[in-house]
């Protein structure tokens, strides 16, 4: 998931990540595209099911602190120079959109990473994408686009009617990430606009981190404290922030330079199936053939909205 930062509203990190960039399109240069989406995608997954390993030791807050941190860390380190340039010569009102961007990716994953204590990853993920496709189908005149609306809605009415796992708390907290992810899209788009480069995604981890990090510090004392000093959990901490944010943001980046965004939007309806997997082999979540129906209708309502869409303008390079 979504949980890769908007690849779309990203450029270079400045001289030194343009180096390590032509670097890394060379050495992912022969992989097909599709192979690089469906390796982002996984990574993203393996790092929700390690996420929710550490819920056993820590809550779900503290997690997505340790998971936003871990990426702020990453991303500021490399963008170091251009964030001083950023904040001396951008106005206030451009400060103000990165700000908004920063709370929204605070306010998707942790309400991602409450749905995902309750329910299986398959089924957050699934309700989660409904955030993508609403922002593809908005405005949108085309007929046909009512059809997808109504699959994907169909589909989320049978995962809440599933039983099982499939408690409604969780289900309204995987609906609240989707209007972040929503939100997240629209924000990383007007970034990009006033700020090119990554340098915006960066500022915006930063403010993401410091929005969450007090309550997950918080709840992380209320819950024995201890946890919060295991070196062994900060690294799988550490390591679910490379695999939720770094690894696949890089990973789809370099997608984003040699095929069209409608071809990519496509290729990213994979990710509920790709999640419900992932659920199974790596958290032994077993769903139910309702529930894998549901996920399936999302999918092809996703995949049936992006398909035929106009292309978005694309994003300013730094």
């Amino acid at each position: 998931m979504a949980h890769a930062e908007a690849p779309g509203a990203s450029g270079s990190l400045g001289g030194a990540s343009r180096r390590s960039g032509r670097a890394r399109a060379l050495s992912l240069g022969s992989v097909p595209p599709p192979a690089l989406i469906l390796l982002g995608i996984v990574s993203v997954q393996v790092g929700a099911g390690l996420a929710k390993h550490l819920f056993e030791r820590l809550p779900p807050t503290t997690v997505v602190s340790i998971r936003l941190l871990a990426s702020a860390l990453v991303l500021g380190f490399l963008a170091r120079k251009a964030l001083r340039t950023v904040l001396r010569d951008h106005s206030w009102t451009s400060l103000a959109v990165v700000a908004g961007y920063g709370v929204s990716l605070a306010g998707m994953n942790f309400a991602f990473y409450q749905s995902l204590s309750r329910i299986p990853l398959g089924v957050a993920v699934t309700i989660e994408f409904l955030g993508p496709l609403s922002v593809a189908i908005a405005g949108s005149r085309r007929p046909r686009d009512v059809l997808w609306v109504l699959l994907a809605g169909g589909g989320v009415v049978m995962l809440a009617r599933g039983g099982g796992d499939a408690d409604l708390l969780g289900i309204a907290f995987a609906l609240l990430a989707a209007v972040g992810w929503a939100s997240y899209i629209l924000l990383a788009a007007a970034t990009g606009q006033r700020i090119p480069g990554s340098t915006g995604l960066a500022l915006a981890s930063i403010i993401g981190t410091l929005v969450v990090l007090p309550g997950g510090i918080a709840t992380g004392v209320a819950a024995g404290g201890g946890a919060l000093l295991d070196p062994a959990l900060l690294v799988i901490g550490l390591g679910v922030g490379l695999l939720s944010s770094v690894i696949p943001y890089s990973l789809e980046l370099e997608t984003l330079r040699r095929v069209p965004a409608r071809v990519f939007g496509i290729l990213m309806s994979l990710e509920p199936a790709v999640a419900a997997l992932v659920g199974v082999v790596v958290l032994g979540e077993i769903l139910t053939g309702r529930q894998w129906v549901a996920i399936g209708c999302v999918i092809v309502a996703c995949a049936g909205a992006t398909r035929g869409g106009q292309d978005p303008p694309a994003a300013p390079e730094a």
